[in-house]
């Protein structure tokens, strides 16, 4: 909401008289925050209101919640706020800021454009259960966590929805990206069991085939194991992985084939571009002197006439 950040500034200075401290003013921000307090709502069903209502302390009537004594005097009311403030106490007491550990802001916190480019690699989905933005906020969250060394650097970042940032908190330094969520389509070839048993190397991510109509000899597929229509929709983590695995073939082909001395690598996105799998993959073609008559023009060729100039 930072479109409105300013006029809610000015309003609420003016409604203070003038002035007012940091913390005043954050108050006021945070009880105009939709996000924020959407977000509480859901806190409150999820934990407190659960467990409370599960003792017979509390109850809910729709949107209202009610504890369920009534007619309490006032000296009970004062005992009551007492003991609630005790553990309150108590409990900052023994964790600290740690309380909030998961809502905490840092002093120095992910640049946006990091933020950004973060969320949109994700496809808008936890890296972890594999829910989407639709059902649930997501994160940003640090890998290595920062309070045990991990950097706002883009490779350190990924993204969970909140319940399973929650349940990770600071403990666990797993990267998630290298595990995607089960998102399979069941018509789609590339997606089905015999992909896996046809693979002959796996990096993370993608997995690589021998191509079943090879164009030359050694003609190697490299796919992502997530279904995704192509190239453009794969995400950064799995372009490295399938960069990683294409240059560990460049450097293995022509040690076992020493005829080898080129390649071609390519990918088709859409059928105008002659796509007919609609699941991203990478053609990494070995190439050998007089396998065709005229190689210049290379890829040009895929336009009739095209690849000579």
């Amino acid at each position: 909401m930072s479109h409105i950040y300013q006029p809610l500034l000015i309003r609420n200075l003016v409604d203070a008289g003038g002035s007012a401290t940091l913390r005043q003013l954050a108050q006021y921000f945070l009880s105009q925050d939709e996000s924020q307090l959407i977000y509480y709502e859901n806190r409150i069903k999820e934990m407190p209101l659960k467990v409370l209502s599960k003792h017979g302390i509390v109850s809910k009537d729709g949107e209202l919640v009610h504890l369920n004594v009534k007619g309490l005097t006032l000296e009970q009311k004062a005992h009551i706020r007492s003991i609630c403030e005790q553990k309150l106490q108590q409990f900052v007491q023994k964790r600290g800021l740690s309380i909030w550990d998961y809502r905490l802001l840092e002093s120095d916190p992910v640049p946006d454009s990091f933020r950004y480019q973060v969320l949109k690699e994700s496809g808008g989905r936890c890296a972890l259960c594999g829910v989407t933005k639709k059902d649930s906020p997501l994160d940003v969250d640090h890998i290595i966590p920062r309070n045990r060394g991990g950097s706002n650097d883009i490779s350190n970042l990924q993204v969970l929805c909140s319940k399973c940032n929650r349940s990770k908190r600071d403990k666990d330094d797993t990267d998630f990206r290298s595990n995607p969520p089960d998102d399979k389509v069941e018509s789609c070839i590339f997606c089905s069991k015999e992909i896996v048993t046809r693979s002959i190397a796996d990096n993370g991510l993608v997995l690589a085939i021998e191509d079943k109509f090879p164009v030359t000899p050694g003609h190697l597929l490299v796919i992502p194991k997530r279904h995704t229509p192509d190239y453009f929709t794969m995400t950064s983590h799995e372009r490295q992985c399938a960069e990683e695995l294409i240059r560990y073939f460049k450097n293995e082909i022509p040690k076992k084939d020493k005829s080898v001395s080129g390649f071609n690598v390519g990918m088709n996105c859409g059928e105008v571009a002659g796509q007919t799998v609609m699941h991203a993959h990478i053609h990494l073609i070995p190439r050998r002197e007089g396998d065709v008559e005229d190689p210049r023009g290379g890829i040009r060729h895929v336009i009739a006439g095209k690849g000579y100039y």
